[in-house]
């Protein structure tokens, strides 16, 4: 899940005004906890030989530059009586005079939003006394990423982002490809030759990684190429090079959250048994949604090995179970009320039965701390098990390289939508 995801649908559902803030020389406002001296500056004169300046203050460029000023910010926010998260500590909220406050924190870079326009006002003085910001406005470009509002909603899209990446790999006028990767496609770590230069691929891989953001169909490309980061080959290239294409002809496209939403929490899990060739791993992916809205995705490997679909199946529930989890409390920070049982959604009926199944037996017994996990939270009704069909589950273009029609198909249902779309009204 990203930051902006975390702030941006109670922002859209509500109607809240989302503001940019960006405070200057950020690092220097920090103090030094610890002894740290160094060489006096060129030009000063009045240093004498063996001589040096003990720091008072923080500079960049010092370790310690990035933390002594979290720990100034966090400070100041908590004498305006804001209250950090336990969920995500990046987010401070508070509740004054029946007004609700939200302020996000990345580095220098601060969101604002709530109920009260008065008192986020209020807010921006105290900050721009104590350490002087450049406050620039309604939210619009955040860290990469493109922010669009409408009365009807929040687009967010990272057009920039990916042509600059196409610009740098020399794909400005290429032919687009209908998919990220072939259907079936299983690159492999040992056939094919190294690369000369693997920083070109590894500089590559990362690129795509934080474009993931705002695109969740690029999860399972994501996850199946950053394997071959240590030793990448022409094939490996090969295939990245074909995600590039893909995004040129969607360049355009970005994650929609409708402002006609409810607030009703739901999650799809799915899971590709034995989906690595070389030690049998599965993957496990899950997506899940606010009312309409994706607000957090992921496709990751198994730790180890499944005997049967139906145990990968079962451990990538609990996995979602944890995310339903976390994302319940950090909606609890920001005031959203959730329905329960929380309903999560599995194509798998043998996953679905070990859910409520209160028995153990020996076919079950080594999946017994997962089990455990996710029983409780069925037993506590905080989920929900429901059957999905195979064609109506969301995850699975989380798990495996699709054909384009339905790859396609399944972008829309997560909520990508083009900008042609966006204006011709969703």
């Amino acid at each position: 899940i990203s930051y902006c995801e975390n702030c941006h649908c109670p922002c859209c559902l509500r109607g809240w005004p989302l503001y940019q803030l960006d405070v200057n020389n950020a690092f220097l406002h920090g103090y030094i906890d610890e002894e740290v001296y160094i060489k006096p500056p060129p030009g000063y004169l009045k240093a004498q030989p063996g001589q040096v300046c003990k720091l008072k203050r923080s500079l960049y460029g010092l370790r310690q530059a990035s933390r002594q000023w979290n720990k100034e910010l966090n400070k100041f926010l908590i004498s305006l009586n804001f209250q950090q998260s336990k969920q995500d500590y990046s987010l401070f909220t508070r509740t004054h005079d029946a007004e609700f406050l939200v302020i996000l924190v990345y580095v220098d870079d601060i969101l604002i939003t709530g109920t009260s326009k008065a008192q986020i006002e209020e807010v921006k003085v105290a900050l721009d006394t104590a350490f002087t910001i450049k406050d620039l406005g309604l939210l619009a470009y955040f860290l990469g990423i493109e922010i669009h509002r409408t009365d009807n909603g929040i687009f967010l899209s990272q057009r920039k982002y990916i042509q600059d990446i196409l610009t740098d790999a020399g794909l400005e006028e290429c032919t687009p490809a209908p998919a990220p990767l072939s259907c079936g496609l299983k690159l492999s770590i040992a056939n094919g030759v190294l690369l000369d230069d693997p920083d070109v691929y590894r500089r590559l891989v990362g690129r795509l990684l934080y474009l993931g953001i705002t695109r969740p169909d690029l999860s399972y490309c994501e996850q199946h190429l950053g394997q071959f980061v240590h030793s990448p080959r022409v094939l490996h290239l090969k295939a990245a090079l074909h995600v590039l294409k893909y995004l040129k002809g969607t360049i355009d496209n970005g994650l929609w959250y409708t402002a006609n939403s409810n607030t009703e929490l739901s999650a799809y899990s799915d899971a590709d048994w034995s989906a690595c060739q070389y030690n049998s791993r599965s993957l496990s992916a899950y997506a899940v949604f606010l009312g309409n809205n994706l607000v957090s995705w992921k496709t990751k490997k198994q730790r180890s090995v499944s005997k049967s679909s139906a145990e990968a199946e079962y451990r990538s529930m609990s996995a979602t179970a944890s995310e339903l989890v976390w994302i319940r409390g950090l909606l609890g920070d920001l005031q959203v009320h959730i329905s329960l049982p929380v309903k999560l959604l599995c194509d798998n009926t043998s996953a679905e039965h070990l859910a409520k199944n209160p028995m153990f037996d020996d076919k079950t017994k080594h999946l017994k701390r997962d089990m455990h996990y996710v029983r409780e939270q069925v037993e506590d009704s905080f989920i929900e098990t429901a059957h999905v069909s195979g064609a109506l589950q969301l995850a699975d273009l989380l798990t495996k390289p699709l054909a384009s029609s339905r790859h396609q198909f399944l972008s829309a249902k997560l909520g990508l939508i083009s900008k042609v779309q966006l204006e011709g009204g969703v």
